[in-house]
């Protein structure tokens, strides 16, 4: 239970620092094509995790150029996605992923139970918490964040089977690593490398929004079961409102509020089922 309550810890640090990227990410999109955005971040992310590539477990190459497959796909998807659509309405589909996460669980023969049931007051959470009558309808910046919302459940699958069979530090460099190499290619291609890009935000995004996020959630995942695991993720929409309302003095409004506070009750709902 102990590694459990650090694993919870893990996430909710995770989802904090996941809940300072969004508008980080959209401004950066604006000075950089998404391919040398999502190239960049990791290559500065990989320059962390160096040293526990001389020093792999054996098979640990495989499992790890899976995950870095999946995040490629995530973070590019969501990045090309913020270029045509808002911040919060990216926010609200890419949680799509809580309610994904035990579909796919269940597909497979695996019961979810009450954190099936959270996933979908999180999700409605979600929605009332980044709803604006504002915004345009369904644009083509949705179907970008749709893709993000697939693979990142995909992704938070995947990762439950394999960070508890690797140590966490060598299998968050192979996934580092794997999706900087994955990105490369895209980057070329898209005419994506300059110098003349936004390296604060590269750099922020590469050090806390990458190297340490993604080992926060390879350590984390070892001990929290996914479909938990993905209720837990739903906090970030709540820390990216949060810090827009105290940083940007946004108003919150009723439906935030109420929005909110059934992520936090679902998250609650959640991590009170037992970690067997």
């Amino acid at each position: 239970m102990q590694g459990y309550a650090l694993g919870l810890f893990a996430l909710n640090l995770l989802t904090l620092l996941w809940g300072t990227t969004f508008i980080v990410v959209k401004e950066a999109v604006e000075a950089v094509p998404a391919s040398g955005l999502v190239f960049l971040r990791f290559l500065v992310a990989s320059l962390f995790f160096l040293p526990w590539l001389l020093r792999l477990p054996r098979g640990a190459w495989g499992p790890g150029m899976e995950l870095a497959f999946w995040l490629l796909l995530g973070y590019a998807s969501q990045a090309i996605g913020l270029q045509y659509t808002s911040a919060s309405r990216s926010a609200f589909i890419t949680a799509l992923n809580v309610v994904l996460v035990p579909l796919l669980l269940s597909l497979g023969g695996r019961r979810v139970g009450r954190a099936g049931r959270a996933a979908l007051l999180a999700f409605l959470g979600v929605g009332l918490l980044s709803y604006d009558p504002r915004q345009p309808p369904l644009n083509l910046g949705d179907l970008w964040t749709l893709a993000t919302a697939v693979t990142y459940a995909l992704y938070i699958v995947r990762l439950e089977v394999h960070a508890k069979a690797f140590p966490s530090l060598p299998l968050t460099a192979v996934q580092v690593v794997g999706t900087a190499l994955l990105a490369w290619p895209w980057a070329l291609w898209e005419g994506g490398l300059s110098l003349e890009v936004p390296w604060g935000a590269v750099l922020y995004l590469g050090m806390a929004a990458t190297a340490l996020t993604t080992w926060l959630q390879t350590w984390g995942q070892k001990h929290v079961p996914a479909p938990q695991a993905a209720v837990l993720y739903t906090l970030e929409p709540v820390w990216a409102t949060l810090f827009a309302y105290v940083l940007l003095e946004e108003r919150l409004g009723l439906a935030g509020v109420l929005g909110a506070s059934l992520v936090i009750f679902a998250t609650l709902q959640a991590i009170r089922r037992s970690p067997a």
